[in-house]
C-alpha cells in the first residue's frame, strides 16, 4: 500500500510547493508510481507540473465534496511522469463548505482509499495555514515532511505545526509520524544560515534529512515553464539533491521495520 505524505508548513516562501513537485518527479524517475495532490488552492504545483488550472473539469474541489470520485479527476502532469490531482481557486470553497459536512476531516481520507494501492508514493501539497485542507491532509497521511528554509524565522510556527500533529494523531490518525525535515533554499556561505541548521540537527536529530536542498536558479525557473526541475536541467545543483533526497527517503522506508509502515 502506497505510503501517504503530506508536504506541511504554514510559513509561507519555504519551498513547500516546490519540494513537493521536484520529490514527485525525483520518486517517478526512481520508477515509483506516484500521485501528486495539490491541496492548495493557489494551485502552484499544478501549474508546475505543466498542468492548467483555468482548463479543470474537475478538482480536488469536487473529490473532496463526493461529486466525483479520485480516480476521474486525476491526470497526468510532468510529461507523462506522474499522475496529479489538481486544483485551482475553486478550492477555497471547500474550506467554507467542508465546514457543516459529515466527516468533513477525513473526507481526503476517504476519497484515497480506493487509488491508495495504485501508488507507491502520494505526496500532497498543503495550503500555507493550519486549516481544514490541512487537516485533511495531516488526517489522510501517514507522514508528514516538513521544509524549512534556514533563515532567521525557520522555527516560527513549527511548534505549531507539531502541537497540531500530536493532537491530530492522538484523536484523528494514530498513524501519523514526522517524516522529517528538510532544510531548503540554504545557502552555506551564510553564517546564520549553517547557525540555524546545527540548531534543527541538534533538536531533532535523525528527523532531519541530511539530504540539503540549496539555493538554486534552475529550481526558480522551472515552475515558469510548467516543469520539475529535473525535467528542466537535470544536471543543476537542484535536481541533483531532490534526487538525493529522494534516494534518503526511500531507504528510510526500506529501512523500516515492517510494523513502522503499517
Amino acid at each position: 500500500m502506497g505510503r501517504i505524505i503530506c508536504v506541511a508548513n504554514q510559513k509561507g516562501g519555504v519551498g513547500k510547493t516546490t519540494t513537493a513537485v521536484n520529490l514527485a518527479a525525483s520518486l517517478a524517475d526512481m520508477r515509483q508510481r506516484v500521485l501528486l495532490i495539490d491541496l492548495d488552492p493557489q494551485g502552484n504545483a499544478t501549474m508546475g507540473c505543466g498542468v492548467d488550472k483555468h482548463a479543470l473539469e474537475v478538482s480536488a474541489l469536487e473529490v473532496l465534496l463526493g461529486e466525483v470520485p479520485a480516480r476521474q479527476a486525476i491526470v497526468r502532469g510532468a510529461e507523462g511522469l506522474f499522475a496529479v490531482l489538481p486544483s485551482n481557486s475553486d478550492l477555497t470553497a471547500a474550506e467554507v463548505r467542508l465546514l457543516d459536512a459529515p466527516m468533513r476531516d477525513k473526507r481526503l481520507h476517504l476519497a484515497l482509499e480506493p487509488v491508495r494501492r495504485e501508488y507507491d508514493y502520494i505526496l500532497i501539497d498543503c495550503p500555507p495555514s493550519l486549516n481544514m485542507l490541512t487537516v485533511n491532509a495531516l488526517v489522510a497521511s501517514d507522514g508528514v515532511l516538513v521544509p524549512i528554509q534556514t533563515e532567521y524565522y525557520a522555527l516560527e510556527g513549527l511548534s505549531a505545526l507539531l502541537d497540531t500533529i500530536e493532537q491530530i494523531r492522538a484523536h484523528r490518525n494514530p498513524r501519523l509520524e514526522l517524516e522529517g525535515i528538510v532544510r531548503t533554499m540554504h545557502d552555506p556561505r551564510n553564517n546564520l544560515a549553517n547557525e540555524v541548521s546545527y540548531q534543527l540537527i541538534g533538536h531533532f536529530r535523525d528527523k532531519v534529512f541530511r539530504t540539503i536542498i540549496p539555493r538554486n536558479v534552475r529550481v526558480a525557473e522551472a515552475p515558469s515553464h510548467g516543469l520539475p526541475v529535473m525535467l528542466y536541467d537535470k544536471q543543476s545543483r537542484g535536481a541533483v539533491s531532490y534526487m538525493a533526497l529522494a534516494s534518503e527517503l526511500t531507504r528510510r522506508h526500506r529501512t523500516q521495520p515492517v510494523s513502522a509502515q503499517t
